[in-house]
């Protein structure tokens, strides 16, 4: 590489930045699926130095040239040096995406994936402003999970996520938007897939990245409260309720520590028992209102029914509840059709066509509400 302009990545005011970032972005650290930046650079080449480190769960990232995917790499541990483009038109601009492919992942305290510096020949354009700016907060779903690999694989690996393959990146290219995402796989609205009632999204929405741990992550302060007034969304799509559901068909969860258990359970009639779907109705009310609270002027969209539907009532109910105790009726519910056979991905979970077609849905919604406003 014989690049020599280095450029580091908070300095430059011409990068977008993507996904919530802490206060110092030298490095800038990427701690949630979706995260990364964009830049137009007139250049013949650009490169970008890495670092990462992980236990198990390692790194990839997606890098688009103009719109096109170029390549979609697992990254090393340590530093290393990624061109991101080289022999093009030296008076050509290009725009250049380079995301974050895996979730945040809390079993593995050593992962970790920074942009320590940039290095090119020429120099960094102004970026377009975006039409608007969403925000989708989820799960497994929303993470990507099982968007790449074939219907048998099963292993619970970071080579099977992917958010450019998820619906928040298919929407947000459809809606020329800027996007963050905040998802967790197994976390629900009340409650985890297993019953364990504190891996929720709502618990960690207001935190930098809460659902991480470890002595590094806490330093870069992943469990300080995040700055809303930094970046306000247009439009919030809230996908959760799948793992809610998924509990009622699982073990009662129990702490080690206290003895506490927790189980969403059945009537004798195989019907899930008023008590836990009120619980779910009250969980997704308060969500509602702590949502709100941190971005006043977002419309709100809850779009749930990929992977079943054992929780639309409950979702339906506490929308209502919302709208009615608050008067907001800037949030409404969108159910989502089921995947078909042939949507199906790795993991018994969304594949491209599964996305692609929840993408669509969400869409012609998104795009209802912006004519409405015009």
């Amino acid at each position: 590489m014989d690049v020599q302009k280095r450029v580091l990545p908070g300095e430059l005011k011409e990068l977008r930045i993507l996904g919530r970032t802490g206060k110092n972005n030298n490095p800038l650290v990427l701690f949630w699926t979706g995260s990364g930046f964009e830049c137009n650079y007139e250049g013949s080449e650009l490169w970008c130095e890495f670092e990462t480190d992980y236990s198990c769960y390692e790194q990839w990232i997606a890098v688009f040239i103009n719109g096109a995917l170029i390549s979609r790499q697992m990254l090393q541990k340590g530093k290393q040096q990624v061109c991101l483009f080289r022999n093009m038109q030296m008076r050509k601009v290009t725009h250049v995406k380079v995301v974050k492919e895996v979730q945040a992942m809390p079993g593995d305290e050593e992962a970790y994936l920074a942009v320590n510096a940039l290095y090119g020949d020429g120099i960094f354009r102004e970026l377009p402003e975006p039409e608007c700016r969403l925000e989708f907060i989820g799960d497994s779903i929303t993470s990507g999970e099982g968007s790449y690999g074939s219907v048998e694989e099963q292993d619970w690996i970071s080579m099977w996520f992917s958010t450019t393959q998820a619906y928040p990146y298919l929407v947000a290219n459809r809606m020329n938007a800027e996007y963050r995402v905040i998802s967790q796989s197994g976390y629900g609205v009340c409650c985890a897939w297993d019953n364990n009632p504190y891996n929720t999204i709502p618990r960690y929405y207001t935190q930098l990245c809460g659902v991480l741990s470890g002595a590094r992550n806490e330093a870069l302060g992943v469990k300080e409260p995040y700055d809303f007034s930094s970046w306000q969304p247009d439009y919030i799509i809230i996908n959760l309720g799948t793992n809610d559901g998924c509990a009622f068909e699982q073990p009662a969860w129990k702490d080690g520590t206290t003895g506490q258990t927790k189980k969403m359970y059945k009537d004798a009639l195989g019907i899930p028992a008023k008590e836990c779907m009120d619980e779910i109705r009250t969980a997704v009310k308060e969500f509602l209102r702590l949502v709100r609270k941190n971005n006043p002027d977002a419309q709100i969209l809850w779009a749930y029914g990929l992977m079943g539907t054992i929780a639309e009532p409950a979702i339906k109910d506490g929308i209502a509840e919302y709208q009615t105790e608050s008067g907001d009726k800037m949030v409404q519910y969108l159910a989502l059709a089921e995947m078909k056979p042939e949507h199906i991905g790795a993991r018994s979970h969304p594949g491209a066509a599964g996305h692609a077609a929840a993408a669509e849905t969400i869409c012609r919604k998104l795009c209802e509400w912006k004519g409405r406003e015009k």
